[in-house]
C-alpha cells in the first residue's frame, strides 16, 4: 500500500500542537506494517537543513507552480524521517514558507496553502509516484481531493488514487475571502454552495476536503459522532451530514518511543508498572524544584494546557478558589489568555504552597510533570481526541475529564462500588464549575485509599493506545478504500 501523507506540521521538523504528534507517528506506524509511505510538508524557516541533513532535489531544474495567472518559484527538499527509512519531502518558497511561524494571519495564508497542495501533486508527478491513498490532514490539505478529480485528472498517474481527509479540529476551517487569485483557480462549480467550498461567501478549504474526498476520518469515535449536531459542529454539521456515509472515527494513538516512563530521558526516575512504586521520587524531585513542601498524603495535581476556554480554563477559573483548599497540590503548565493566565497568577500569589503557575511551554518539564503527577486534569469544552489523557495513562497518573470526544473514549470512569474495581479515571459529563470541583475531590478521596489507587493506577497503565492498534484501523480504511 503506497500512502502519500500529507500535513502542514510533522514532529520533529515543525510543530503547533498535536497534529505534528499525529504526522510524525502514524507514518512510522504505517511503515512497519509495510506500507510504502512518504510525508510531505512544507519547508518553513524554522526547519534546520543542516541538523536533519536535508539535501535539494532536482539541483540543476527549476520549478514553477501556477495559482490562477501568476508563476511561484517552487524547490523541493528531502531527508529521512530520523532513525527510519521513510522519505519525507519538503515544499520550498522562501517568500511564501520564510515568515518565522508556520501560520500567520496575512493575506497571502491561501495562497501559501493553494501553493503547498499543488507542489505535493506536481512533486508526485516528477517523482512518477502513483499513490494509492493519499492522506489528508485538516484545512491545510483540504483541496488536495479537489485537485485529484478535477485539475489533474488528465493524469493517469492518479487514476487509481484515494483520498482520505482527516479532521484533527472542526474549529478551523481555513475560510479566506474569494480574491482575484483564488477567483482564477478554480471553475465556477467549485463555489456551489450545496456541492462546492462555498461557505457563506467565501471559500472553505476544510469544506472542499469534505466535499471532494473519498473518505473522511477523525480523530476519535466519539468526535465523529459530536460534529455531526450543531453543539459541536461549529457550523459544518449540515455539510458533515451531508457526508456522513463516508465519516468514521479512528482514535489517535501515542508513540511510546516518546511517551513512556520506562524510557524517558527527560524524567529523573524511570519505572514501569513493576517499578511504580518508583513514580513518587519523580514527584519529590519535581515539588522541591518549584519550592513546594512535599506530603505522601497530598496528591499533586497537574494540567498541560493551552490556557484557553477550549481546555476548560473558564469552569477551571470559577472553580480554582475553592480546588486550592482541597487537600492536594497543583502544577499548572502552558500559556494562553491572559484572562485566565491572570486568575492563575492571582490564586498561585495567594496559595504558594498549593499551586505552581507555570505559564510558558517546556517539553522537557512536560514530560517531568507527567511522571511526578498523581491526577492529571482534562476539563475540555471539547476535545476531538486529545493526547496527554493518553500520556498520562501511560505513566499512571489518573485523568480527571470531561466525557467529550477522545477523552469519553480513552477514559474509563472509576466505580468504587464495583466489587471488579473497572475504570482507569474518572469523568464527568455537565460542563460547569460544579461538576469539575466535585470530580477532582472524588479523585483526591480515592487516593486516600491506596488499595483503589494502586489497582486505579495498574488498570491505567495496562492499557494500549499505541500506534501500532490505530495504524491496523487505518490501513483496514485504506484497503477498503481501495476495493
Amino acid at each position: 500500500m503506497k500512502v502519500g501523507f500529507i500535513s502542514s506540521e510533522v514532529v520533529p521538523f515543525a510543530k503547533t500542537g498535536g497534529l505534528a504528534d499525529v504526522s510524525g507517528a502514524l507514518p512510522k506506524a504505517l511503515f512497519k506494517l509495510d506500507c510504502d509511505v512518504k510525508i510531505f510538508l512544507p519547508k518553513y524557516d524554522c526547519i534546520i537543513a543542516s541538523k536533519f541533513k536535508l539535501r535539494k532535489l532536482f539541483k540543476h531544474q527549476s520549478f514553477e507552480i501556477k495559482i490562477g495567472f501568476k508563476y511561484f518559484r517552487c524547490s523541493f527538499f528531502t531527508c529521512k524521517y530520523p532513525g527510519t527509512n521513510i522519505d519525507v519531502y519538503f515544499i520550498g518558497q522562501e517568500d511564501l514558507f520564510n515568515k518565522g511561524k508556520l501560520y500567520s494571519e496575512d493575506n497571502d495564508e491561501p495562497i501559501r496553502f493553494i501553493f503547498f497542495q499543488k507542489a505535493v501533486i506536481e512533486l508526485m508527478q516528477l517523482l512518477k509516484w502513483a499513490p494509492d491513498i493519499i492522506h489528508c490532514n485538516d484545512w491545510q490539505t483540504g483541496l488536495i481531493p479537489f485537485y485529484i478529480k478535477n485539475h489533474y485528472s488528465w493524469d493517469r498517474l492518479f487514476e487509481k488514487t484515494k483520498t482520505l481527509f482527516t479532521i484533527h479540529n472542526i474549529g478551523y476551517q481555513g475560510t479566506f475571502e474569494i480574491s482575484d487569485l483564488i477567483n482564477n483557480e478554480f471553475p465556477d462549480e467549485f463555489f456551489n454552495p450545496i456541492s462546492g467550498a462555498e461557505y457563506f461567501g467565501k471559500v472553505s478549504f476544510l469544506k472542499a476536503g469534505l466535499i471532494f474526498s473519498d473518505m473522511i476520518s477523525t480523530v476519535s469515535k466519539t468526535y465523529a459522532k459530536e460534529i455531526l449536531t450543531p453543539e459541536y459542529g461549529n457550523g459544518m454539521e449540515g455539510v458533515l451530514q451531508s457526508q456522513k456515509n463516508k465519516l468514521t472515527g479512528i482514535v489517535n494513538g501515542v508513540d511510546y518511543e516518546v511517551w513512556n516512563p520506562e524510557i524517558d530521558p527527560s524524567i529523573p526516575f524511570n519505572y514501569n508498572l513493576k517499578t511504580v512504586s518508583l513514580k513518587v521520587k519523580n514527584k519529590q524531585y519535581l515539588l522541591k524544584e518549584l519550592n513546594m513542601n512535599f506530603d505522601k498524603n497530598l496528591p499533586l495535581i497537574g494540567m498541560i494546557s493551552r490556557v484557553v476556554s477550549q481546555k476548560g480554563f473558564d469552569i477551571l477559573a470559577d472553580a480554582v478558589k475553592y480546588l486550592v483548599k482541597l487537600p492536594a497540590k497543583w502544577v499548572i503548565l502552558g500559556t494562553g489568555d491572559k484572562k485566565y493566565e491572570d486568575k492563575i497568577i492571582d490564586i498561585a500569589q495567594q496559595y504558594p504552597d498549593h499551586l505552581k503557575a507555570n505559564l510558558f511551554y517546556n517539553d522537557e518539564l512536560a514530560h517531568i510533570i507527567e511522571a511526578a503527577a498523581d491526577i492529571f486534569l482534562m476539563p475540555s469544552k471539547y476535545e476531538p481526541c486529545g493526547l496527554n489523557q493518553i500520556y498520562s495513562l501511560k505513566y499512571g497518573t489518573i485523568p480527571v475529564v470531561r466525557a467529550v470526544g477522545g477523552l469519553e473514549d480513552t477514559v474509563l470512569d472509576w466505580d468504587e462500588n464495583i466489587r471488579t474495581k473497572k475504570g482507569n479515571g474518572f469523568k464527568f459529563k455537565e460542563y460547569n464549575s460544579f461538576e469539575l470541583y466535585f470530580s477532582v475531590k472524588r479523585a483526591i478521596m480515592t487516593f486516600q485509599n491506596k488499595r483503589d489507587w494502586q489497582r486505579l493506577v495498574e488498570n491505567a497503565m495496562s492499557k494500549d493506545f499505541s500506534w501500532d492498534k490505530s495504524a491496523k484501523e487505518y490501513l483496514k480504511l485504506y484497503k477498503k478504500m481501495k476495493d
